[in-house]
């Protein structure tokens, strides 16, 4: 399994930025995919997780009413739609995946992880 991680850069406070993150290696209807920040001198923490067998949705309270997360099964490809953005939300942005109907917040719980993108929101 291989994740691609990508739209990450550099926005203005209140601005808004989507992440795509691109999963190969197999079939994926059986995984659930989540996105996860980590800001500097901060544990990794849970964003939103996406199951790709009916399109199901968990989004941390910290994110909700701001950020959506979406899939094209077509692309094999989960979206990270971020609005509102402030500077706490400065972080590299990884996504994740695992063969469970669950979508868990626990990084821990992920075998299968993309190479992060960068996500700075200046004020």
């Amino acid at each position: 399994v291989q994740l691609q991680a990508s739209g990450g850069g550099l926005v203005q406070a209140g601005g808004s930025l989507r992440l795509s993150c691109t999963a190969s290696g197999r079939t994926f209807s059986s995984f659930t995919l989540a996105w996860f920040r980590q800001a500097p001198g901060k544990e990794r923490e849970f964003v939103a997780g996406f199951r790709w067998s009916d399109d199901f949705t968990r989004v941390a309270d910290a994110a909700k009413g701001r950020f959506t997360i979406s899939g094209d099964n077509a692309k094999n490809t989960v979206y990270l739609q971020m609005s509102s953005l402030d500077a706490e939300d400065t972080a590299v942005y990884y996504c994740a995946t695992r063969q469970s109907y669950l979508i868990s917040t626990v990084q821990a719980n992920y075998r299968h992880w993309g190479q992060g993108t960068q996500v700075t929101v200046s004020s």
